[in-house]
């Protein structure tokens, strides 16, 4: 099989795509494309990363690096490491949702930001010329970062200026967590701890056996909703393998669906006055946010799906929060990725302004009904196809920045090809689900005629 590659990175099947030799063309690559000074590495969970980090070391020490070995950390730790201690870069080993037989690397500029497209495209361009013989110099350093590196990103979120640390430890939540026995298995409760929480964990042993799908979707989600009604729980959160991601899980066991997470996020910056600039989110994001935004009169700017994307976007406007409908959230005081600790924090903050359940702050807050599916193909989406479904549906507003988006004043339907696997993306939203239903059903059909 052949590595997926994109500004998400590279990841595929191990030993089928993915193995000692990517990763030696790939991190000399980046070695060569990054300025000096010390690299960061680090891995999600599964357990064929550790050899893989320590083939990442020997490369990246045979060419002069300070190696900053973070071990089992969550991407957006590592990213907040790189920016914080002005690191030349930082790779990460990891296929993030995909399942466990995959795994990947993702890259982090000098910025904590993984590389934007144009780089990200000299990267792949120069790994595929990379012919090199390991010279190990013995005075290169491997710098063992892991309890600092947790213990420094821990200290960021519990100081942010956009929570109130007190109110939050006053509560006393009690809180399951799902860290699907990957990267934010340690931490994560961490962070709960030091927010006075009684915490719950299961799947949090950080050693990648995924028992149960690695995306946080509700059909994922069976054991931690038991969990969550067995032990009388306020609320559940689960993650993805690599920890930029939040699923929500209220007290009746009931997955509120990851498009709400940076709802609720946001409306915890709102209801405060802490935000400033517009919200940004990608193509594919609920226009739940749109409603949100419109009560406090805040704009919306949406960008391509991705989290470089949306992270370019909010540097452009100064942005305080921005983010992705799959439950990335992320926030510019803390660094400019995706974090599930910062969603975390933020989640907690809103539900503590008040004295109500996960389950009504839920309702409280704008939802629509979303349908996600794709269909499994190396085809892209070609002109005939746009041609056919924009004079199929005939709708009042088009968008092709990324794919096809058709908006309708009450739905939309958005079809793109994934950055991240070998499938095109439908997702649609409509305020009754066989509305989303029936869009995604004619849009496949047309897709396949």
């Amino acid at each position: 099989m052949m590595l997926i590659k994109s500004i998400s990175g590279i990841r595929g099947i191990v030993n089928n795509g993915f193995d000692n030799d990517t990763i030696t063309q790939f991190a000399i690559a980046f070695s060569n494309l990054q300025d000096k000074g010390p690299i960061l590495i680090a891995r999600d969970g599964r357990s064929h990363g550790l050899k893989f980090l320590k083939k990442l070391s020997d490369i990246l020490l045979s060419k002069n690096r300070t190696v900053i070995d973070c071990g089992v950390v969550p991407t957006p730790t590592a990213q907040y490491i790189v920016a914080k201690n002005n690191y030349s870069g930082g790779i990460i080993i990891t296929a993030s949702h995909n399942p466990t037989d995959w795994n990947g690397l993702k890259f982090i500029d000098h910025d904590g930001c993984f590389l934007n497209p144009g780089k990200s495209q000299i990267l792949l361009d120069s790994a595929l010329n990379i012919l090199d013989n390991l010279n190990i110099n013995d005075n290169n350093k491997i710098i063992d970062y892991h309890e600092e590196s947790i213990r420094e990103h821990l200290d960021n979120i519990i100081n942010l200026s956009v929570i109130n640390l007190k109110r939050i430890q006053d509560k006393k939540y009690k809180v399951v967590i799902d860290a699907v026995n990957s990267s934010a298995s340690k931490i994560l409760p961490l962070l709960l701890d030091k927010l006075n929480c009684k915490v719950i964990p299961i799947n949090c042993d950080s050693n990648g056996e995924f028992t149960r799908g690695a995306e946080p979707l509700p059909a994922n989600l069976s054991e931690i909703s038991k969990t969550v009604i067995d032990n009388c729980a306020d609320f559940g959160i689960a993650t993805d393998p690599d920890g930029d991601r939040l699923a929500i899980i209220d007290e009746y066991g009931s997955p509120i669906g990851e498009e709400s997470t940076l709802i609720i996020c946001c409306d915890s910056l709102l209801r405060d006055g802490k935000i400033k600039a517009p919200i940004i989110t990608n193509l594919s994001t609920s226009m739940a946010i749109d409603k949100l935004a419109n009560h406090y009169n805040v704009n919306i700017t949406r960008s391509k799906v991705g989290e470089i994307h949306v992270v370019n976007e909010m540097k452009k406007v100064e942005a305080t929060i921005g983010g992705e409908g799959n439950g990335g959230v992320i926030l510019s005081e803390s660094h400019h990725g995706r974090d599930s600790l910062v969603a975390t924090a933020l989640l907690l903050n809103r539900l503590s302004m008040e004295n109500i359940t996960m389950n009504e702050l839920y309702k409280k807050i704008p939802h629509y009904k979303i349908i996600k599916d794709f269909i499994k193909t190396d085809k892209l989406l070609n002109q005939d196809f746009i041609h056919l479904i924009k004079e199929k549906l005939n709708p009042p507003e088009i968008n092709e920045l990324d794919g096809i988006k058709l908006i309708w004043p009450d739905k939309w339907i958005h079809i793109r090809k994934s950055n991240t696997e070998p499938i095109i993306r439908f997702y649609s939203e409509a305020e009754e689900i066989e509305d989303s239903n029936r869009l995604i059903a004619t849009s496949k059909e047309l897709f396949n005629s």
